[in-house]
């Protein structure tokens, strides 16, 4: 309670502890001091690229409130489910070497994952599923608006929770028929990446597209404070919010990874089809990954993407609030946050924090790239 009184009396002034920017940009700062304000929030990091150069990044308030350790921008984030577009950037990697194809099936004999999950003989629809429907969130089921089963059973393994899923939660429609959010989907896809490398998800996907990006502080989260990681901020709940009782590990491809708002965009500068930077992907492989489903309105590959050929995911958990956007006019940004907010304004106002100062050409973005600073 005291840890709480003392963020809210902190809410008005954090700027104050804000990490020194020598490149300040007041249409950025403005926005961010009232955002924080009005959602009591400890601390952000914020980061913007423009053709393919980082123009701005910058901690705002505190990464940990009881030490008045201020955020700065090598400070990491649960990222939640911006995870999601970092295991579909896996996959595609694993399409262009020629190891799956996104119309592979899934479970079932001669199958990807064959028939080491779960009982045999499989319910209805499984057999049907395909890398190509998990990515896309189009499996049929395993929704997490109700009965999550990424947050049953905490204390089972990944493969043991596979396991138990396909035993006891039967899908609701034909796979490629119906869009239904599912982290449990994406669990499964880190286990495709484990079957066919042979090495743990984290372990392929550093070496894979995060090394090669220039990204080497990214890693799966723990999940207790006690777990946290050097240069992990401190989370906070609002509202009976309980950030660490969940298993975030277990997470790890749909939702575990912690990062840092520079590094996300070290990443994404490496796949978003502009020519600043060489992409790690074919541009048909980039074309794959943001086509959007027939089934689900604006879903693609992880991503969501509009008629505007902008592309985007947000993250949300307990304590963590996080969005990645790439927009079809060479802009690109993280934002990152150590609270969430039950106000359901919350995540409206957070995609709206950016969109003003690049949309505004009095902006005065930096010449330098500062990736190289």
């Amino acid at each position: 309670m005291r840890i709480i009184l003392f963020m809210i009396a902190l809410a008005s002034a954090q700027l104050a502890f804000a990490e020194p920017d020598p490149h300040s940009i007041q249409q950025v700062d403005t926005v961010v001091a009232n955002f924080m304000a009005k959602y009591k929030i400890p601390g952000v990091s914020i980061a913007i690229t423009k053709n393919g150069k980082l123009v701005y990044a910058k901690g705002y308030g505190l990464a940990d409130s009881a030490n008045a350790s201020p955020v700065t921008t090598q400070s990491l984030f649960r990222i939640a489910s911006v995870s999601k577009p970092v295991t579909s950037i896996a996959i595609m990697k694993l399409v262009e070497s020629g190891r799956l194809t996104l119309d592979e099936k899934v479970f079932g004999p001669g199958a990807l994952l064959d028939t080491q999950y779960g009982t045999q003989p499989y319910g209805q629809f499984i057999q049907d599923i395909t890398v190509r429907h998990l990515l896309q969130h189009t499996a049929g089921g395993w929704s997490n608006q109700r009965n999550d089963p990424m947050f049953s059973n905490p204390t089972l393994l990944a493969g043991e929770l596979i396991s138990w899923t396909l035993d006891n939660r039967p899908l609701e429609h034909a796979p490629g028929t119906a869009y239904a959010y599912s982290n449990f989907g994406y669990c499964i896809l880190g286990r495709i990446i484990e079957k066919i490398t042979g090495l743990s998800y984290e372990t392929f996907v550093k070496d894979s597209i995060l090394r090669p990006a220039g990204v080497y502080d990214m890693q799966v989260g723990g999940n207790t404070l006690a777990d946290r990681k050097p240069n992990e901020v401190v989370y906070y709940g609002q509202n009976g919010q309980r950030p660490y009782a969940y298993n975030i590990s277990r997470m790890d491809a749909h939702g575990g990874w912690i990062a840092s708002a520079t590094d996300l965009l070290r990443l994404l500068v490496r796949v978003d089809s502009f020519p600043g930077k060489p992409d790690l992907l074919l541009p048909s492989s980039i074309e794959a990954m943001t086509t959007i489903s027939a089934a689900s309105g604006n879903y693609a590959c992880g991503w969501h993407v509009n008629s505007s050929r902008n592309w985007w995911h947000n993250g949300s958990l307990p304590g963590t609030g996080s969005e990645l956007v790439r927009t079809s006019k060479g802009y690109n940004w993280a934002i990152l946050v150590n609270t969430r907010s039950t106000d359901e304004g919350f995540f409206r106002d957070m995609d709206r924090l950016i969109w003003k100062a690049v949309n505004n050409p009095d902006t005065h973005w930096p010449d330098k790239d500062l990736f190289k600073k």
